[in-house]
C-alpha cells in the first residue's frame, strides 16, 4: 500500500497546480482505499510475486476518486469524509474537471501495463460505473423504483469496479478462469453488500462517527432500499408522507424524524442489513476455493467487518 500510495502521489503532479492541490484534498483525506486493498490482497492470495499490481491499484483509486469528485457535483454534496466537499472549496467546474484528469491518469496507467484484458476489465468497469450513475439520475424522485432496478444501480456504480479490482489480480497472476470467477465473483457480491449497507447507514446515527450528516440521501430525494420498502410496506398515509418529501420534495423540519420511524416501523434498516449479510456470504463462499490463508482470513473478515460497521 506505501507503494501504491507513493504512485498516486507521483500520478496525480501536475504544473497546473490546481490539479494536485485539489484532487490531494480527497485524496489525502482519509478514505479506506478499499478498493486498491482488494486488489493488493487478491495478488497475494493467488500468490503473485511481481509488481504490476501496485500500479493497477493505483489506478483503481484514480477511478474510483474521479467518480467522488464527479459525485459531489452532481448530488450538491456539502461534506466527503468528515471535510468539506472539493466541489465546496473549489467550484463545481474544477472538480469536475480534476475528475476528468484523474479519469485520464488512470487510462495512462492501465496503458502502462500493457494487458489488453487489464486495460479492457477496468475500462468496461468505468463505463459501467457512469451508467449507473446515469440510472440513479433517471429512477431518482420515483417511489415506484422496483428492488431490482435499485440492485442494477448499485451493482453498476459499486460492485462494478469492485468486480474489476480484484478480477485484475488474477489476470496479472495468470491464474486459471476459475480463480479469475471466483475473485471477480467475491468483488461485485461484496460491493453489493458494501453499498447496501451504506444506504443503510445514511439513515443511521452511526453516520456521525463516519464523518457523514444523517440523510443525506433523504434530502437528495435519492431512492434507496431503506426507501423502497418503508414506502412499499406502508400505510395510504405513510405513502403520502413518502410522496410528498421525496417525489415533490417538499420537506419541512421533522419529516427525516418521521421518515426514520417509520423506516423503524416497518424494518427497512433491518431487512437492508439482512440483504448486505446475503451478499456478504456469497462473497466469502466464493474464496472457498482457495487454499486457507491469513490473507483468505483476512479477506472475510473485512467482509464482516464492512457489514457488521452498520451496528
Amino acid at each position: 500500500m506505501a507503494r501504491v500510495n507513493e504512485t498516486i502521489l507521483a500520478r496525480m503532479h501536475s504544473p497546473v497546480a490546481l490539479i494536485p492541490q485539489l484532487a490531494g484534498h480527497l485524496i489525502a483525506s482519509g478514505g479506506k482505499r478499499l478498493r486498491p486493498m482488494l486488489t493488493l490482497a487478491g495478488a497475494r492470495l493467488i500468490g503473485y510475486e511481481g509488481t504490476r499490481h501496485t500500479k493497477l491499484a493505483a489506478c483503481v483509486e484514480f477511478i474510483h476518486t474521479a467518480t467522488l469528485l464527479h459525485d459531489d457535483v452532481v448530488d450538491d454534496s456539502d461534506l466527503r469524509r468528515g471535510k468539506d466537499s472539493a466541489n465546496v472549496l473549489w467550484g463545481n467546474k474544477p472538480s469536475v474537471l480534476v475528475g476528468d484528469f484523474l479519469f485520464s491518469r488512470a487510462f495512462e496507467l492501465m496503458v502502462e501495463d500493457g494487458s489488453l484484458k487489464v486495460l479492457r476489465l477496468l475500462s468496461h468497469a468505468s463505463s459501467v460505473i457512469a451508467e449507473g450513475e446515469v440510472l440513479q439520475l433517471s429512477i431518482s424522485n420515483d417511489l415506484e423504483t422496483p428492488e431490482e432496478s435499485y440492485l442494477q444501480v448499485i451493482e453498476a456504480k459499486t460492485a462494478a469496479l469492485f468486480e474489476a479490482a480484484t478480477q485484475i489480480a488474477a489476470v496479472v497472476g495468470e491464474r486459471p478462469e476459475n480463480e479469475e470467477v471466483a475473485l471477480a465473483s467475491f468483488g461485485r457480491n461484496f460491493g453489493i453488500a458494501f453499498q447496501l449497507v451504506d444506504d443503510a447507514l445514511d439513515y443511521s446515527a452511526h453516520q456521525a462517527t463516519l464523518g457523514k450528516s444523517v440523510g443525506d440521501d433523504f434530502r437528495e430525494g435519492k431512492i434507496t432500499l431503506p426507501v423502497i420498502l418503508a414506502y412499499r410496506r406502508g400505510s395510504e398515509d405513510e405513502r403520502d408522507f413518502w410522496k410528498r418529501t421525496i417525489e415533490d420534495m417538499d420537506q419541512k423540519d421533522g419529516d427525516l424524524g418521521h421518515a426514520l420511524a417509520l423506516m423503524d416501523k416497518h424494518g427497512a434498516i433491518t431487512d437492508t442489513i439482512e440483504r448486505a449479510r446475503h451478499y456478504g456470504a456469497i462473497a466469502r463462499d466464493a474464496l472457498a476455493i482457495f487454499q486457507d490463508s491469513k490473507t483468505r482470513q483476512l479477506l472475510n473478515d473485512i467482509v464482516r467487518f464492512c457489514v457488521e460497521r452498520a451496528y
